[in-house]
């Protein structure tokens, strides 16, 4: 399963059923678990920890030093959980001490080509990373969002579950969950709806997050006063929840 031309160290931990491809190379403190398929001309740095059945396409570099001006050698981790799909020339780099030292990826996530994971960054699980999308470092991205083609997220954002990322899209705040934002410059469009129905939300769910997003964004409240509002909602709408915790915890503001 490791064909003869691939170079993997003595110090990686390769589980039986890996796939590595020709001229591959696995460095030290490498863990890969069963049954995924690396790629050929994949280069893969450790500290780093890959579960079971990912599927890593050639050229891609992943555990490599983080890009930051202040990182000195420090040992940092990747982390990457289950059946991701990682396509060609997708990067993505440890974490730093300045953060908690580790850059984490779930399960079933697609990065397609060109994606950029950046030091110290969070992935959820189900998320969606068209090609060229790139996430500046500290980054988090909740559960199933989708980040259209060449997005740029700005450090230290959060990016919340179901939300959607029109292709091009520069974000310099948060996203809440739910909502679709797009254009240039970025602003808030709605909700996505789309996303939500393939999930299983029911209507009346999709419609309970409708009146949400325009209470946030349409109402002409203060976001402290929208956010109350929200949480008297939450008893007859429990998909809105999420919308509250987030808000509440929003480091950088949210797009609006």
């Amino acid at each position: 399963m490791i064909h003869p031309s691939a170079i993997v160290d003595a110090g990686a931990d390769i589980a039986d059923g890996v796939d590595i491809g020709p001229f591959s190379i696995i460095g030290p403190e490498v863990q890969i678990g069963p049954g995924t398929v690396i790629g050929p001309h994949v280069v893969i740095r450790g500290p780093t920890r890959i579960g079971c059945g990912n599927r890593i396409f050639q050229f891609a570099s992943v555990g490599e030093d983080p890009q930051d001006k202040k990182y000195r050698g420090e040992i940092t981790r990747l982390e990457i959980g289950d059946r991701n799909v990682i396509r060609e020339y997708a990067t993505l780099h440890r974490g730093t001490l300045q953060d908690k030292g580790v850059t984490r990826i779930g399960s079933d996530n697609l990065l397609m080509a060109y994606t950029h994971v950046a030091h110290d960054c969070i992935i959820g699980d189900g998320v969606i990373m068209a090609n060229g999308a790139s996430l500046a470092g500290h980054v988090t991205v909740d559960d199933y969002a989708i980040l259209g083609g060449f997005s740029l997220i700005h450090q230290f954002c959060r990016i919340g579950r179901h939300s959607f990322s029109g292709m091009g899209s520069v974000i310099s705040r948060d996203i809440p969950p739910y909502v679709m934002v797009g254009g240039s410059p970025t602003r808030p469009r709605g909700i996505n709806n789309v996303g939500m129905e393939r999930r299983g939300f029911e209507p009346e769910a999709i419609l309970q997050v409708k009146r949400a997003f325009k209470l946030i964004y349409k109402s002409r409240l203060k976001l402290e006063e929208a956010i109350e509002s929200l949480a008297a909602m939450t008893e007859l709408a429990p998909e809105i929840q999420p919308m509250v915790d987030f808000l509440r915890q929003s480091g950088r503001s949210i797009i609006r």
